[in-house]
């Protein structure tokens, strides 16, 4: 009769086939990182590190020693980020953290034992009781936790390779504006030069009678912004030198990297990029990150519906034992009685976090198509405006500098009408200068709006204006449903 009440190897051959299906859940040998580093090489070219080991930072010290060993280009920046922004190995630590609770979702949980000794004062019986019990419904529901489980780590890959791109990118921006401001800086310490030669050969011509007072106060004038100028362009550089530091992680010795004297040249050409947000739609890690997040809580509302009325369901084997009456054999099963609590606040939170995902998953498509737009707007207009100083303003201005400069030669002109001349320059240098900077800045905005990468104007062609809202999971087909 005992038998037939308590199937142990019924229960023991179900645990086993749960356990088959659910998988044997180890830790990866890459820990899931090599998701990160192909984003790296295939979309930005260059090199991710998680750092582990001394001999992990062995090499990195060794790569970045190489890449500041010359001035550091815009690439350069980049590599150099990846490699040594505490920050983005913390990003890294995600991974380890959603890797370990893949693996504990696919592991069986641990058994209980219970023991206990009692005694009678009334007589000499003594009762030992002894119980073993595993949580049966942790054990019945483990395919569908270790699948939830699977898609948050594929979610966490997705956004460290996200924020990878993210400190790439702020890298690149870090670097324009500190070799613009660098550069800006220069060409202000030549104006200030310039200046203060005018203003000694001013202040030794009204000295002789041969300048007024008026134009002397004029170049004294000029000389002093320009020294004002001068010292604010150099602490702009400076700091902008720093936030540069900072982006791509150096320290110590390492902040003594050169930086070139001018920002990259101009491209010759600018590709005429269409439907880039279908592109985006497709390519940012960011949109799906989202969509693997809300399949998750899909799959977690379907689970939380089809357990909502046992919360607790736990079987037991029971060894129980007198001294009088020998051993006593059985099984128990706890189950929680939904007197009071029938499970809707569970469920309501589900539906309700999975509305959320929904919609925080809209709101981050909506926000892509405007960054996407806006960033597009900006680098066309940025790229034709610095074209427009390239080719237009500052030949023109020297064309102007020529023609002044001849006829100083030829005593058509005065030194002062020459030096008037190139304090008109100064406003066109510095404008191309800042028109440069802008342009590499919006290229690096619209890189990370479509993804980490701009596409050929093939592939922008043939992207899919897809809409995300419409490509969420329905909790209605989710598991455990």
């Amino acid at each position: 009769m005992s038998q037939q009440l308590f199937p142990a190897g019924r229960l023991v051959a179900a645990v086993s086939v749960v356990a088959v299906l659910a998988g044997c859940t180890t830790f990866s040998k890459d820990g899931g990182f090599n998701s990160v580093s192909d984003v790296a090489q295939v979309r930005l070219g260059k090199d991710a590190v998680w750092v582990k080991t001394d001999k992990d930072r062995d090499a990195v010290a060794q790569r970045t020693k190489e890449l500041l060993g010359k001035p550091l280009g815009m690439d350069d920046a980049m590599q150099v980020a990846l490699l040594n922004n505490a920050g983005l190995q913390t990003s890294y630590g995600e991974l380890g953290i959603a890797e370990a609770d893949l693996v504990q979702a696919g592991r069986l949980p641990n058994p209980g034992f219970t023991f206990s000794r009692t005694s009678s004062s009334s007589s000499d019986v003594i009762v030992y009781n002894r119980s073993l019990s595993l949580s049966l419904l942790s054990v019945l529901t483990m395919p569908v936790t270790t699948r939830i489980q699977s898609r948050k780590f594929e979610e966490t890959k997705l956004l460290a390779a996200d924020a990878m791109l993210r400190v790439a990118a702020d890298a690149r921006r870090a670097y324009v504006n500190a070799v613009a401001a660098q550069q800006a800086a220069a060409y202000a310490g030549q104006v200030k030069d310039s200046s203060e030669a005018a203003v000694q050969l001013a202040q030794r011509m009204q000295q002789a009678g041969n300048f007024s007072k008026l134009d002397y106060a004029r170049e004294q004038a000029f000389y002093a912004e320009a020294t004002a100028q001068f010292a604010r362009s150099r602490q702009q550089a400076a700091s902008a030198r720093e936030k540069l530091t900072r982006s791509i992680g150096l320290w110590g010795s390492g902040t003594l990297y050169r930086l070139p004297d001018t920002l990259p040249d101009l491209p010759k050409g600018r590709p005429e990029l269409t439907d880039l947000e279908g592109f985006a739609m497709q390519n940012r890690l960011d949109i799906q990150a989202g969509k693997m997040q809300t399949q998750s809580v899909a799959s977690s509302l379907g689970l939380s519906k089809a357990t909502r009325f046992i919360n607790v369901l736990d079987v037991g084997y029971l060894n129980n034992f007198e001294n009088d009456q020998g051993h006593e054999r059985g099984y128990s099963i706890t189950v929680e009685i939904p007197l009071f609590d029938w499970g809707s606040s569970k469920v309501a939170r589900a539906e309700a976090t999975y509305l959320q995902s929904v919609n925080r998953l809209a709101q981050t498509a909506v926000n892509a198509r405007s960054e996407v737009r806006e960033s597009y707007s900006a680098y066309v207009t940025d790229y034709d405006i610095a074209k427009h100083y390239r080719d237009e303003v500052l030949p023109l201005r020297k064309t102007i500098s020529d023609e002044m400069t001849l006829r100083y030669n030829g005593m058509l002109a005065s030194v002062f009408e020459l030096l008037s001349d190139s304090r008109d320059q100064v406003g066109s240098v510095n404008s191309y200068i800042d028109a440069l900077k802008e342009y590499w800045i919006a290229e690096t905005d619209l890189q990370q709006a479509v993804g980490g990468r701009l596409p050929t104007v093939a592939t922008a062609q043939a992207q899919p204006n897809s809409d995300i809202t419409t490509q969420t999971a329905s909790p209605t087909n989710s598991e455990g449903k």
